[in-house]
């Protein structure tokens, strides 16, 4: 039979995008934030960024040559999550953290469950969440160049945030993980993927939108706009709405899901900082969210006309 009689597999709609190119666009996106933490927390940002990229990488790579599995280094995507978990790190953790993180974030989210495509989760986020439960101190040690003090949340927390800090947390001159801290420069590369086409506002929209709304209703300074503005450029609220919560293997794919999947998000995120043990909930958040996709998609998914749905 000839190929032009052959029928491939569903989905049949062509795209010029590619999985290498999309996660370019990201890197590229990534690189402004990534970039103010070197210039920010100095050479040993650099070494975090660069052992736990090449980490991802070289387990992707062990584990395909093991398994005997074809090779997809070459899609960018361990290049992603080593970035991803890095910036999520704090510069004062140890060396070999991000080599721990690599290895779970490759082998045990990723790679186990199927490569790319086929994660339940966001595998940074899941990698730094193992490292936070596994390595607390280590993880929330935030001190370099001798300098230490509390993070802005934190502050925030325990009522001694000072107004000029607000600013200091939208350009990134404060405590923090690696990339979190410049807000100014996540909208930046936020806005090159949006202008690429490679995400939208639907899911980084309704999640700020609806921790917003929570944090009026339920913070202790409601309607206080230093209050609320520290809120949203603190904790790596942007870093997690704009490029992990629109992971596209962990999102919903439905439209209404989206929307349900950022509200959930936002609520839960607001839940984590206003009533929980500690300052910061964006990781934890999102990792729920990405176990609830399954059933936020069963519950979005638009009925076939004929089967209860409507004609378009």
């Amino acid at each position: 039979m000839s190929d032009l009689m052959k029928v491939s597999s569903n989905p049949h709609v062509r795209s010029k995008a590619t999985t290498s190119n999309i996660m370019l666009c990201v890197i590229i996106a990534l690189l402004p934030a990534a970039g103010f933490g070197v210039w920010h927390f100095g050479f040993r940002a650099l070494m975090h960024i660069a052992i736990t990229v090449a980490s991802c990488v070289f387990f992707e790579l062990l584990y395909e040559l093991m398994m005997k599995k074809k090779i997809t280094v070459q899609d960018l995507s361990a290049v992603v999550t080593g970035l991803l978990l890095a910036m999520n790190l704090p510069v004062g953790a140890p060396w070999w953290i991000g080599i721990i993180g690599g290895a779970f974030a490759i082998i045990i989210v990723k790679m186990l469950f199927g490569g790319l495509g086929q994660n339940f989760m966001n595998p940074a986020l899941g990698a730094r969440c193992f490292l936070l439960i596994s390595f607390a101190s280590a993880m929330t040690n935030f001190d370099y160049d001798t300098v230490s003090g509390a993070t802005p949340l934190a502050q925030l927390r325990a009522g001694g945030l000072e107004t000029n800090t607000v600013l200091d947390m939208i350009f990134g001159n404060t405590q923090g993980t690696i990339g979190e801290t410049s807000m100014v420069a996540l909208v930046i590369g936020a806005c090159f993927l949006i202008l690429m086409g490679i995400i939208d506002l639907r899911i980084p929209g309704s999640y700020i939108i609806s921790f917003v709304i929570f944090i009026i209703l339920f913070g202790e300074k409601h309607l206080d706009m230093g209050y609320i503005s520290a809120q949203v450029a603190g904790g790596g609220l942007m870093l997690g709405a704009f490029f992990m919560a629109t992971d596209y293997v962990t999102r919903p794919i439905t439209k209404n899901g989206q929307y349900l999947f950022g509200i959930f998000l936002g609520i839960m995120t607001g839940i984590f900082r206003l009533f929980g043990a500690t300052a910061e909930g964006v990781s934890y958040a999102i990792i729920l969210g990405n176990l609830l996709v399954p059933l936020i998609e069963k519950i979005t998914m638009p009925k076939p006309f004929g089967k209860g749905g409507e004609r378009a």
